[in-house]
Parts: C-alpha cells; sequence; structure tokens
C-alpha cells in the first residue's frame, strides 16, 4: 500500500513540474516577441480592469509552486483558480461555467471593446424571437451590401433565399448580407430590429452592450467578455442556433446555384472538442475574436475569447483553455485516490 502511495504522489509531483516548466519555457519565449505591443496597446487603450497575475518563476516561487501542486485542492473554486498555469494571448479572455458561478479564468474580463461578428448570435435571437416563417423567402438588397468595409459575398443582389438558409449562413458562415437581410425583413424594418436587439441585451443583464448593427462590421458594437457569456448562456437554449452555429459545412441553393460554405471555426469538427455552440468575428478594431460553449474536462462551459492577434491566436487560446482544464482535472483525481490511500493505510485494523 505505502508503495502504490509513494508511486502516485511521486507522479503528481513530476506532473505539475513538467506542467510548470512548459508554461514558464512558453511565457519567456512569447514576452519578447509580445513586449513592445503591450507597451503599444497599453498607451492606446482604455484602462483595462485588473488582469489575472501569471506567477513569476523565481527559483522560491518554483519551489513553493512544486510544493502547492502536491497538495489537494480544498474546494471547487481552489482547483479551478489556479491561473499561473494558463497564459492566454487573447487580450480578453473569459472561462466560466454555464451554469454561472465564480469565473474559472478570466482576463481584462470587464473591457468594453468591439465584438464584431459574436454579434449575429444576438441578430439570431431576436430574429427567431419574433416566430417568422423559416421557410418564408428573403431577397438580397442593395441596403445589404457592406460598402463601410467592402467585404465580399457570394450572395449577389436579388439573390432568393429562406429564411432559414439565411439563419444557416449567418451563424455558420458568418454571411454578412445574410444577417443584414434577415433584419430588414423584421416586423418594423431595421430600426424595429436593432431596437429590440438593445433591449434583448439589457433583459438579459449585458449592461455594458450596445448593437448599432446586426452584422458587426460597425465597431461601435460594443460589449464586455462578462456580457458575451450571458449571451452565449441564453443563446445555447435555442436549438437551432446550437445546430447552425455548429454545423461544419453545407451546399446552399441560392437562385438555382449551389453555394458550398464552410464554418469559421476549425474546433466544431476538431473530434477532441464537444462544442455546442460557437460563433466567430473580426473586424480590425475588434481583432480575432471567438465565443463557445463546450464540454471541457466533464463540465459545461462557456469560452470567451476577443482581441486576438494572428490567424491561429484564439484557436491555440482555446487549445490552452482545453489543456488546463483537463490538466487541472487529472491533477485532482490523482491527488483524490493518493489521499484515499494514505487514509486507507491509517484505517485501524
Amino acid at each position: 500500500m505505502w508503495i502504490r502511495l509513494k508511486t502516485a504522489l511521486l507522479f503528481v509531483a513530476l506532473l505539475g513540474v513538467g506542467f510548470t516548466a512548459a508554461e514558464s519555457t512558453q511565457a519567456v519565449e512569447k514576452s519578447k516577441s509580445k513586449h513592445v505591443s503591450q507597451k503599444q496597446k497599453a498607451s492606446s487603450v482604455a484602462p483595462k480592469s485588473k488582469a489575472v497575475p501569471v506567477a513569476k518563476k523565481s527559483k522560491h516561487s518554483r519551489l513553493a509552486h512544486k510544493k502547492s501542486s502536491n497538495l489537494a485542492f480544498a474546494s471547487n473554486a481552489s482547483q479551478w483558480h489556479e491561473t499561473g498555469k494558463l497564459v492566454v494571448q487573447s487580450g480578453s479572455a473569459l472561462v466560466i461555467d454555464q451554469g454561472g458561478g465564480d469565473a474559472l479564468y478570466q482576463k481584462n474580463a470587464s473591457l468594453v471593446m468591439p465584438i464584431a461578428s459574436i454579434t449575429k448570435l444576438m441578430t439570431a435571437m431576436v430574429v427567431l424571437d419574433s416566430s417568422p416563417s423559416l421557410q418564408a423567402p428573403i431577397t438580397i438588397s442593395d441596403d445589404d451590401v457592406d460598402y463601410l468595409r467592402g467585404s465580399r459575398s457570394r450572395l449577389h443582389v436579388g439573390s432568393v433565399m429562406t429564411r432559414e438558409f439565411a439563419l444557416l449562413l449567418a451563424l455558420m458562415s458568418s454571411e454578412n448580407r445574410a444577417a443584414h437581410s434577415l433584419a430588414r425583413h423584421y416586423p418594423g424594418g431595421l430600426p424595429a430590429f436593432l431596437s429590440a436587439m438593445n433591449i434583448k441585451a439589457q433583459s438579459l443583464g449585458m449592461r455594458d452592450t450596445h448593437f448599432e448593427d446586426p452584422t458587426g462590421l460597425t465597431s461601435n458594437n460594443v460589449s464586455t467578455a462578462h456580457d458575451l457569456a450571458k449571451m452565449v448562456v441564453a443563446a445555447h437554449r435555442y436549438p437551432l442556433i446550437r445546430e447552425f452555429s455548429t454545423t461544419s459545412e453545407a451546399t446552399v441553393d441560392v437562385g438555382g446555384r449551389e453555394l458550398a460554405y464552410r464554418n469559421t471555426n476549425p474546433l466544431v469538427k476538431n473530434s477532441a472538442w464537444d462544442v455546442g455552440l460557437s460563433k466567430t468575428g473580426y473586424i480590425h478594431e475588434a481583432g480575432k475574436c471567438l465565443v463557445m460553449q463546450a464540454r471541457v474536462a466533464d463540465r459545461p462551459v462557456v469560452i470567451v475569447l476577443l482581441d486576438s492577434s494572428g490567424k491561429q491566436t484564439r484557436v491555440g487560446d482555446a487549445n490552452r483553455i482545453k489543456r488546463w482544464m483537463e490538466y487541472t482535472q487529472a491533477s485532482r483525481k490523482l491527488l483524490t485516490h493518493a489521499s484515499l490511500a494514505k487514509e486507507a493505510v491509517h484505517v485501524p485494523g
């Protein structure tokens, strides 16, 4: 029994040290390339909320960290708040249980910033709240063309499709003309739709959120990671939003033309992920954005990543969060087993 106990404790200690060393190396390498850009960003962005600190790897802190890694977690909160083991590159980030409670991880989560096409989750909810006929046809008009940024679309002016197909394209492929047309065909037109979007946001407790268009092409659509987590939880209650936002690819018949579309989030077709809802976004002012509902380490969570730079940063951050949660869960199980084994040794015979 003592041999098994020592083996389990030694394995946990080695696992914790190995993970910490890898994260430390990654942090050192990335800090060199990020140093200048972080100084520039700090001078141009409004004061941010306090970010989660990353543990410094001094000799004393490494020893302290090694010691703490071998202690059983006293509670659920302490288990998930060892944030020194997680470093994300996105400017704002939040990981929270879908059911609510304290954040498992957060970084500048209260900072108000543009949200780009994450907007389309609210657009989809407002469309569905009006109980429209999903099979009714809607037409792309010149009013749906993006003259603000000149984004491209394969939906030509005059294209006709069902409201259902437009909703699919807006959620899966972030089709701007489809989303704008859905809003324009809302009872009362675009002004009524925008009003409904902001009313819906307030009803969900999204106090730092404001919408000025249904696509996210304007930088005046703003929110925080905390507010967007509330929006993701609400959107997840809509079966059609769950289905369409996680569809990996689809072919749509538009005016006799077969158009193939793919999901803008590669993680929805990654077998290592169990994604229940997804939406990406990008404009220059917002950076790369990603929100998801997913089951990670046997628990449903909401992940919000905003202001990412680089093509793969938001996906990389999501994968780092996943590995961090899975590592923490595995460590907890090992420590629990070791604790039970130790107690069994001391049971009077």
